[in-house]
């Protein structure tokens, strides 16, 4: 996609930043803001072609609760009044869970459960819940320590929500891993960004490269990834990334398109909250194997976006997604869970061979997809999800949408 062919409220002042490895990241990109409140909505690419509007009249996350483990979420924003639940605050800042300086994780919130009200953004799953876990992350900005402490994990796994959305990403970090490790056995779905160092030595990022995280990268609208989504083996799903509007900053009085695997991360959460919502008695192993089986390459997996986009639609709309055994996982195959007898376990495992990460089957840069893959397309086009990768020459559209150290604010 070229700079010709976006609107001109997103033509972008792209500005970059390394983190180092060894931290825990997010990133913000900034652009020039969206011009309009009615825009924002309209700058939210990716709702018609999943087919929301249709979605949102069999499922719309109520009773899922999402942690997002992030820089705090502030309830007080119009698209979130009323969807934020009691959370805590580990960060050690002045304030509490729902005081966000950097509008990092209100804008996660947002894309995952908000009202759309006045002009915001419209989540996916906008009858989920948030329930906001605030810790310190690198290139956020204001004093404390760096790091995402992994009682962070450690309490999202205690609280009530179903989904942990991990917007950030790092260094390898042992007690985080533990913690991680917790989580899945108390039930709760993992997912986490791959990071956007595709270009600058694709390093792999954690919590996504753990054998327990849901990996996601990025792709833009066109259904191409995003040329700094970082790629590898750990890549799961990818999601819609590139171009979103998010806060500017903490200030959060304006919306600027950006990219990157924090927003991707947001959108297979809430796709995962619809898709649970509609089906409460599943687990997460069985939420999460069917967003596998239903992306575009469920069978022929790609190192650069995994299974392929989310399409929470081909469950909701279609019923496709067999979500198999509820106590084993589809990235590793092993026993998480036992809600059921383990003599089924052996069968279930093996039936989940090859599907993990780490699988020698994930190819560089598979065919594209079909463009027509559904009956239930809505008029004027469906949405194209091929797996381009990065040596196939994709095209950046937005940016680090996660790796990047400082911030613009307007």
């Amino acid at each position: 996609m070229t700079t010709a062919s976006l609107k001109p409220r997103m033509r972008r002042r792209l500005f970059t930043g390394l983190a180092a490895i060894g931290a825990w990241t997010v990133s913000l990109t900034a652009l020039a803001p969206v011009a309009g409140a009615d825009s924002v909505q309209s700058q939210q690419w990716y709702l018609k072609p999943m087919q929301a509007e249709k979605m949102w009249k069999v499922s719309t996350g109520e009773d899922i609760k999402v942690a997002v483990v992030d820089t705090g979420v502030d309830a007080s924003t119009p698209a979130l009044r009323g969807r934020v639940l009691p959370g805590k605050d580990l960060s050690g800042a002045p304030g509490d869970e729902t005081r966000d300086d950097v509008g990092h994780g209100t804008t996660m919130a947002e894309l995952i459960a908000g009202s759309g009200k006045g002009g915001t953004l419209k989540g996916l799953a906008p009858k989920a819940k948030i329930i906001p876990i605030k810790t310190n992350l690198k290139g956020v900005g204001g004093p404390g320590k760096l790091g995402v402490d992994a009682k962070a994990i450690r309490a999202a796994a205690d609280s009530d929500a179903q989904i942990i959305n991990m917007s950030f990403g790092g260094g390898a970090n042992p007690a985080f891993k533990k913690a991680l490790d917790y989580a899945t056995k108390k039930g709760k779905l993992l997912l986490a960004g791959t990071g956007n160092d595709a270009k600058k030595g694709n390093q792999e990022n954690y919590p996504a490269a753990y054998p327990n995280v849901a990996a996601v990268a990025s792709i833009d609208k066109t259904g191409r990834v995003a040329e700094s989504s970082t790629y590898g083996k750990q890549t799961d799903l990818s999601g819609p990334g590139e171009g979103v509007p998010v806060l500017c900053d903490g200030e959060k009085q304006a919306y600027c398109p950006r990219g990157g695997t924090s927003v991707a991360t947001a959108i297979a959460s809430a796709s995962a909250a619809l898709i649970w919502s509609h089906h409460p008695d599943w687990t997460a192993n069985q939420v999460l194997r069917v967003l596998l089986k239903t992306g575009d390459l469920a069978d022929k997996p790609s190192i650069y976006v995994g299974h392929g986009a989310v399409r929470p639609r081909m469950n909701l709309l279609e019923g496709k997604g067999d979500p198999g055994d509820p106590d084993i996982s589809p990235l590793t195959g092993e026993r998480t869970l036992n809600t059921k007898s383990k003599e089924s376990g052996s069968d279930a495992k093996n039936s989940g061979k090859g599907s993990g990460k780490g699988d020698s089957d994930k190819e560089a840069a598979p065919d594209k997809v079909k463009v027509a893959d559904s009956k239930t397309e809505d008029e004027g086009g469906s949405w194209l999800l091929p797996a381009i990768g990065i040596a196939a020459g994709v095209i950046i559209l937005g940016g680090c949408g996660f790796a990047v150290v400082r911030i613009r604010r307007n």
